[in-house]
Order: C-alpha cells, then sequence, then structure tokens
C-alpha cells in the first residue's frame, strides 16, 4: 500500500527491505513509544523511504532512534530548547527543522504531523496524518 501510494506521488523514491519485527521493537524499547498503525504499515513495506540522493523521505528504523535518542540526551540541548520526549521524529526537512508525531504516555495520540523548527523551538501542526504529511510533502503543498 505504502511504496504504491508514494510511487504514484512520484517515481523518484526508492524502497529498502522490510523492517524486522526486531528492529521495529528497538523503537518501542528505545523510545519508550507504542508505533502508530500507519508507520508499523510502512515499515513492514520498507525501512525508510529514500530519494535519488538518499536522502530520507521517511527515516529508516536506525535513524529514528539513534536521531531521537540523540536529541532527548544531549545536554546542551536541554539548555536550548524544551523537551523532545513528547515527539517521536521520522523525518526531516534537511534545513534542521524535523516532522514527529505527538507522544503522550508512550503512546502516539493522533495521526496529526508536526514540525519541531530548530531556530525558534516552535512546534506546530503542518499535515492530519502520514499519508497527508508524505502527498504533501512530496507536492511541495507542504513546506517549511
Amino acid at each position: 500500500m505504502w511504496m504504491n501510494f508514494i510511487n504514484k506521488i512520484s517515481p523518484d523514491y526508492y524502497f529498502k527491505n522490510p523492517a524486522t519485527k526486531s528492529e521495529l521493537n528497538e523503537i518501542k524499547e528505545q523510545l519508550n513509544v507504542e508505533l502508530p498503525i500507519d508507520l508499523i504499515n510502512l515499515f513492514s513495506e520498507t525501512n525508510g523511504v529514500f530519494d535519488e540522493f538518499n536522502s530520507p523521505l521517511i527515516w529508516s528504523t536506525k535513524q529514528i532512534i539513534r536521531d531521537n535518542l540523540s536529541l532527548r540526551k544531549d545536554r546542551d540541548f536541554k539548555d536550548l530548547y524544551m523537551p523532545f520526549d513528547h515527539l517521536l521524529f521520522f523525518s526531516d526537512a534537511g534545513n534542521g527543522d524535523l516532522f514527529g508525531l505527538a507522544i503522550l504516555n508512550g503512546v502516539i495520540q493522533k495521526e496529526d504531523v508536526f514540525v519541531w523548527d530548530h531556530e525558534c523551538d516552535s512546534r506546530r501542526w503542518i499535515a492530519s496524518s502520514l499519508e497527508d504529511f508524505i502527498e504533501g510533502w512530496v507536492t511541495s503543498r507542504i513546506g517549511v
């Protein structure tokens, strides 16, 4: 479903092998969050979505863990930014801004996608779902 959806929007993306159950469980264990069904379904088809320059539209499970942990544990960031524990980042704009889903008590609360602006530490709504985000970002309907 996801690969067909993305290919219909643009043929310029490629896909990796599906994520394993172990990789999905590692997100849950490392980041203390239950993934939403849309991300689980996407990762069951591909472990990330990438353009011709190997730039991710959707991060791999490994990058989700690495980048979220880095943001949450960086001591310098604690002085500069609000905490990151309430967002699960899964993509970036290529300029330092990140896209994520809201977390409350270890659960993604809604399908809404938010963007974190690295310059002013704002967090604002940008899309109503992962599907809306992907289509909007690829077609440039959504921008930062």
